[in-house]
């Protein structure tokens, strides 16, 4: 996946004249940095992303069509059970990060539309990792959908008011799993789920 666009590229993206991408650039609407002893320029991903969001211009031509979802946690024959499902549902692009730091640094980077996000992981409580992403307000559109086998509904409500949108306890189904995911994303729920 390309991760750094020309003016020419953005401009077919955005569906407008390589003039208009190169004015919003020299303008600073549209952030981005010039190859060191060249006048190119070029723009990030995720800043083109934001460009397009804040203009109302569409962001297929930018996605692959499909949604972005990291997985976060720390069993890995469970983060490989959720990436074939997911990957078997066939609309989710996947990543996977098995402890907090490695998702603080994904999440940045991947910009996710949803995150499976397991409550105990070896350096950082889910918790944490929620307010982490709400505290960024570039990351306000990410879904968060909490996993963990801990029950305590005191312990639930502090993960929504944290910023989760939602919540599934261990074990799980993975049909469930991907329902939950789907609604979150106010996408077609697949049957059964």
């Amino acid at each position: 996946m390309k991760t750094v666009f020309t003016t020419g590229e953005a401009a077919k993206i955005c569906k407008v004249s390589q003039q208009t991408i190169i004015r919003c650039f020299d303008s600073g609407q549209l952030k981005g940095f010039r190859v060191p002893g060249s006048r190119f320029r070029r723009i990030p991903r995720d800043v083109l992303y934001k460009f397009m969001k804040d203009n109302g211009i569409p962001t297929d031509a930018l996605e692959s069509g499909k949604r972005k979802c990291l997985i976060v946690d720390d069993d890995r024959d469970l983060v490989e059970l959720m990436q074939d499902a997911f990957d078997s549902d066939g609309r989710f692009e996947i990543r996977a990060a098995n402890n907090g730091f490695d998702a603080g640094m994904m999440v940045k980077e991947y910009r996710p539309d949803v995150i499976v996000l397991d409550f105990m992981l070896p350096d950082i409580n889910g918790k944490e990792v929620c307010q982490r992403v709400r505290s960024d307000s570039s990351l306000d559109d990410v879904k968060i959908v909490c996993i963990s086998g801990m029950v305590e509904r005191d312990k639930i409500q502090e993960l929504k008011d944290a910023g989760a949108n939602d919540f599934l306890q261990k074990p799980f189904e993975m049909d469930t799993l991907i329902g939950r995911v789907c609604r979150q994303l106010e996408m077609d729920v697949a049957a059964g789920a």
